[in-house]
């Protein structure tokens, strides 16, 4: 994925499921993508390793990308569930 396509599809993840996230990872995640911070100087906001910060945006990253496919199945099963009750209830 491209830096800007990245960070845009990362950013409307977020939008979404940004109450699901810890402050922590909030932070974090805001500070690398919204601020354009580098893992340096986050880790040297928060006062922790550079590679726990990337850890954490990664983290973060994974579980949004998670939180999406989850909702993803669900609309799918919903829309089978429909096309079921169609059929049975014609």
């Amino acid at each position: 994925m491209k830096m800007m396509e990245e960070m845009i599809y990362y950013s409307e993840l977020y939008d979404l499921y940004k109450n699901l996230l810890t402050d922590k990872q909030k932070s974090y995640f805001e500070e690398y993508y919204f601020k354009n911070l580098s893992f340096s100087e986050i880790a040297e906001n928060y006062n922790i390793s550079r590679n726990g910060v990337y850890n954490q945006v990664k983290f973060t990253k994974e579980l949004l990308e998670d939180y999406e496919k989850k909702i993803e199945k669900i609309i799918q099963d919903e829309e089978k569930i429909e096309k079921i009750r169609e059929i049975i209830f014609e």
